[in-house]
């Protein structure tokens, strides 16, 4: 069973000005494909804060995958891709493109989107945009291509590690 933790970027959810919807909506997609969630947390659109979690999750031993829902748009504030960009050893751009082109299909703004994929310490790191609906499609366009992609990234296959 693949492990995941729920990092969720949202000034006004972690003020308590808005109920986070996009954290539950990406916990069910990965639930109903099997997967188990090991945490789902908040934390406001602060570089440090975010690369800090980032850097002590994927320390961890109890998961396979980081998704971060938010912080992906053009906003100022919207700093995710920069701070997971700043502790990945290597991106992944085939799946972060793969999401754009499944979300433009509903709507144009999903081009907007800046969210990137990567590895790091053997864990993949995928940025979701922060719309439930958004978060939601985005996962589903790429969730039966990460087994695979985890197996590979953890030294699962037919090659020397």
């Amino acid at each position: 069973m693949l492990r995941a933790k729920i990092l969720v970027l949202s000034d006004l959810a972690t003020q308590g000005q808005r109920e986070d919807r996009s954290g539950p909506a990406v916990r069910d997609v990965l639930k109903s494909h099997g997967w188990q969630v090991t945490a789902l947390e908040l934390l406001p659109d602060e570089l440090e804060q975010i690369r800090n979690r980032l850097e002590a999750w994927t320390n961890s031993q109890d998961c396979d995958a980081v998704f971060t829902s938010g912080g992906t748009g053009l906003s100022p504030r919207d700093v995710t891709p920069e701070a997971t960009r700043s502790v990945i050893e290597r991106e992944v751009p085939g799946l972060a493109e793969l999401m754009r082109a499944e979300g433009t299909r509903n709507t144009p703004l999903a081009a907007l989107s800046r969210g990137v994929v990567g590895v790091s310490k053997r864990k993949l790191i995928v940025n979701l945009p922060g719309s439930p609906r958004g978060a939601r499609e985005s996962l589903e366009s790429i969730i039966k291509v990460l087994p695979h992609a985890i197996d590979q990234i953890q030294g699962r296959t037919g090659h020397p590690a």
